[in-house]
């Protein structure tokens, strides 16, 4: 049966099966996704410039009469402190976290022993394990060690949480690395360290994007451990901003919400700026092989 017309153009099956045709409702149905994903998006950021009187559920769709930047500056007075904490806290616990990652995939898998496979078993479970099954009890230890409401005992425990997938992320993205490089190395009288810092940490660049990204945002994004284990002094930018939702006893200040969340929200966002390009390539990297 002919898909034709009778004046011999295509029909719409075939119009359909045409590359160009694809492509055109390809990029339609993504322009109608991103335009859905920054809906939310565009009514924070035109809210955040409005004025107190001006920011109203009734005219969120509306640009601003008369841009203001006193919801920004209320959201820096208010998430300021929280802000210096969450840098505190994301900073050192990812690059702890990721270094620590980085050693345990190197050992795991470019310098084995007796049990390593059972030793990798035990660090993958540490990723099911869920924050509420142990709360009661690291709460308990930060307690015994004098850490509980600290930035070094928020520290602790989500190091101690990011390191089974650090691990994971950096031992399977180093089984890629020839093993005759390795061997080589040995040869040449290189001990286990200086073979990690001549050559393996060199091309380790990939994984270590990836595993900054995830930390980065993991810990940054952190509101139980924040809230269960930390104080007033130590509270990061998501507590901050909780106690910011439900700040205004006459009056929401609509205003500033919308920019305490954009503030709180511009770290991640520059960090998956700077380091995106690589996530992709690191994840990749570890998926070809292992």
């Amino acid at each position: 049966m002919s898909v034709t017309t009778t004046t011999g153009r295509p029909g719409p099956l075939r119009a359909l099966r045409d590359p160009r045709t694809l492509r055109a409702l390809r990029f339609a149905v993504l322009l109608a996704l991103v335009l859905v994903f920054l809906m939310p998006v565009y009514v924070l950021l035109v809210t955040s410039f409005k004025s107190l009187q001006e920011a109203d559920p009734s005219t969120a769709w509306s640009l601003p009469r008369d841009w203001s930047l006193e919801g920004w500056s209320a959201a820096w007075e208010s998430l300021r402190p929280g802000l210096e904490n969450s840098v505190k806290i994301a900073v050192s616990g990812s690059l702890i976290a990721a270094v620590l990652g980085s050693l345990n995939g190197y050992v795991l898998s470019k310098w084995r022993f007796p049990g390593a496979d059972a030793v990798f078993t035990l660090f993958l479970f540490g990723m099911f394990i869920p924050y509420q099954a142990v709360m009661i009890p690291l709460a308990g230890l930060l307690t015994d060690m004098e850490l509980v409401g600290t930035i070094r005992g928020l520290v602790l425990a989500h190091v101690v949480y990011g390191i089974p997938i650090c691990t994971l992320i950096f031992r399977n993205y180093y089984v890629t690395i020839p093993d005759e490089l390795i061997e080589a190395a040995r040869v040449d009288g290189a001990g286990m360290l200086r073979t990690y810092a001549s050559i393996v940490l060199p091309v380790s660049g990939p994984a270590f994007a990836v595993t900054l990204i995830w930390q980065f945002t993991s810990l940054w994004n952190d509101f139980l451990f924040a809230v269960f284990l930390g104080a007033p002094d130590s509270w990061p930018v998501t507590v901050m901003l909780n106690n910011t939702a439900g700040s205004g006893a006459v009056a929401v200040q609509y205003n500033q919400q919308m920019a305490s969340a954009l503030l709180a929200s511009l770290p991640t966002l520059l960090v998956y700026l700077l380091l995106g390009r690589f996530f992709m390539r690191g994840l990749m990297a570890g998926a070809l092989k292992g």
